[in-house]
C-alpha cells in the first residue's frame, strides 16, 4: 500500500534504480579498496608492518557508512569514522620515515558520503552541525599523514574543494527532502478539507431529512398515531448515518467556496468519467459489478471512489500515452454473504501497455515526484480502507482501492 510515509522513498528512485545504486556503490568501495590494499603493499609493507593501519579508518568509515540505521544511529556511526581518521592523522607525525605513509581513497570516500547523509539526515542542527565539521576537517586533515609536507598542504587544500561540494550538496538535498515534506502536508490538509466540505453537503441532506420527518411527525401525531413509528425509525436512522459520516472526519473544517456534491449517483459519474476520458484519450470501459450496483455507500466512499478514478484516468493521460484500453471496474466482495453492511467496495483501475514501450520504470502512476496518490491514500486511509499501485506483468498498470462499506445500504443503486 502507497502512504504518504513512503514518499520519501519513492523519492529516492524505483527499486530497481535503488539496486543498481547500491550495486555500483558497492563495485566502486571494493575497487579502492583493493587499490589502497595495492598501494601499501607496493610501498614495501614487509618493512613496516604497521603500515596496515593506515588502512583501518577506510575500513570502520565503510562500515559507518553501510550499516543499518536500525542497529546503530547514523550520529554515532559518523562520530567513530570522524574519531578514528582523526586519531590516526594525529598519531603520524611528519618525517618517520616509514615505508608508505598516507591515507586511503576508500577512507575519503566513505567520510565524503558520510558528511553528505549527516548534513541531509541528521535532526539536530547543533548536532549536525558539530558533526559536518569533524567529517570535514577528518577528510582535510588526513593528507598531513604524509611525510612531505608540501605535498600534504596541496592535497589537503584540494581536499578542501570536495568537502565543501559534500556540504553543498548534502544542504541542497535537505532542503529538497524539507521542501517535499512540506508539499505533501499541504496535500493532506487539501484533502481533508476537499473531505470535510462534501460531508457538509451530506450532513446538510442528512439534517433536512430529519427536519421534514419531524415536522409531519408532528402532524400526524393527532391524525395518525399509528404512523409514529415509522417516522421515529426514519429519523433514527437519518440520525445514525450523519453521526457515523461525522464521526470520521470531525476534526476537519470547511471552506464556503465549494460546490454542492450530489449522493447516491455514483455509477453514473463513473460513467460520465469514463466516457470523456474514452473519447478524448484512449478506450475505456467501465465494469460495474451487480452486486456493487445494489448497495448505496457512505457518502464519504462514494466521494473516494470517484476521486481515485479521476486521479487513475488523469495519470493514465500523463504517463501512459498511447495505451490501447483502460478497464475501470468497481465490485463489493463479501457483501452478499453480510448481514451487518460490511464488506468492501472495491474499485480498479488498470492500462494496458502502451503500444510504445517507454523506459521501464518501477515508478507508481502519476511519476515519481507526483502528489496525487498521497492525497488519494490519505482520503482511503482516513476511511479504513487501502490503496495500492503496482506495476502489471504485461507492462500495464493498476490502481486499486478497497474501501470499507460500514452501513451501506442495499436495495438502493448508486
Amino acid at each position: 500500500m502507497l502512504t504518504a510515509r513512503d514518499t520519501k522513498d519513492q523519492a529516492a528512485g524505483s527499486p530497481w534504480t535503488s539496486r543498481a545504486a547500491r550495486t555500483a556503490l558497492w563495485t566502486g568501495m571494493a575497487l579502492l579498496w583493493m587499490i589502497d590494499v595495492i598501494s601499501v603493499q607496493a610501498s614495501g609493507w614487509e618493512a613496516d608492518a604497521g603500515a596496515w593501519w593506515l588502512l583501518a579508518p577506510g575500513v570502520v568509515a565503510a562500515v559507518a557508512l553501510l550499516l543499518s540505521d536500525s542497529h546503530v544511529p547514523l550520529h554515532w556511526r559518523a562520530g567513530v569514522a570522524a574519531v578514528v581518521s582523526g586519531a590516526l592523522t594525529l598519531s603520524r607525525p611528519f618525517d618517520t620515515g616509514t615505508a608508505f605513509a598516507g591515507w586511503g581513497m576508500l577512507e575519503t570516500l566513505c567520510l565524503l558520503l558520510l558528511l553528505v547523509r549527516v548534513v541531509r539526515e541528521v535532526a539536530g542542527p547543533w548536532r549536525a552541525v558539530a558533526l559536518s565539521a569533524a567529517l570535514a576537517s577528518a577528510v582535510i586533515a588526513a593528507p598531513f599523514r604524509l611525510n612531505d609536507f608540501h605535498s600534504a598542504l596541496l592535497f589537503a587544500f584540494l581536499l578542501t574543494f570536495l568537502a565543501g561540494g559534500a556540504l553543498g550538496l548534502g544542504c541542497y538535498v535537505r532542503a529538497l527532502d524539507h521542501r517535499r515534506r512540506r508539499a505533501v502536508a499541504d496535500v493532506r490538509q487539501s484533502e481533508r478539507l476537499a473531505l470535510a466540505r462534501e460531508l457538509h453537503d451530506f450532513v446538510a441532506h442528512h439534517v433536512t431529512g430529519i427536519v421534514v420527518q419531524a415536522q409531519a411527525a408532528r402532524t400526524v401525531r393527532e391524525i395518525a398515531p399509528e404512523q409514529m413509528d415509522e417516522l421515529l425509525h426514519g429519523i433514527e436512522r437519518a440520525g445514525s448515518e450523519t453521526l457515523e459520516s461525522m464521526r470520521k472526519l470531525v476534526r476537519v473544517l470547511r471552506e464556503d467556496d465549494a460546490a454542492a456534491v450530489r449522493p447516491g449517483e455514483l455509477c453514473t459519474e463513473l460513467a460520465e468519467l469514463v466516457a470523456a476520458f474514452s473519447e478524448r484519450d484512449a478506450p475505456a470501459t467501465l465494469q460495474f459489478a451487480a452486486d456493487a450496483r445494489q448497495l448505496r455507500p457512505g457518502p464519504e466512499v462514494e466521494t473516494s471512489v470517484r476521486n481515485v478514478v479521476r486521479e487513475a484516468l488523469t495519470n493514465v493521460r500523463r504517463h501512459a500515452p498511447g495505451t490501447p484500453s483502460v478497464t475501470v471496474r468497481v465490485t463489493a466482495p463479501g457483501t452478499g454473504t453480510a448481514t451487518d453492511g460490511s464488506g468492501l467496495l472495491r474499485v480498479e483501475v488498470r492500462n494496458a501497455p502502451p503500444e510504445r514501450q517507454q523506459t521501464p520504470s518501477a515508478e507508481p502512476l502519476g511519476g515519481r515526484g507526483g502528489l496525487g496518490l498521497v492525497g488519494l491514500t490519505e482520503r482511503t486511509e482516513a476511511l479504513g480502507g487501502t490503496l495500492r499501485a503496482s506495476r502489471d506483468e504485461d507492462g500495464g498498470w493498476t490502481v486499486t482501492a478497497e474501501l470499507p462499506l460500514g452501513a451501506a445500504v442495499t436495495g438502493s443503486p448508486a
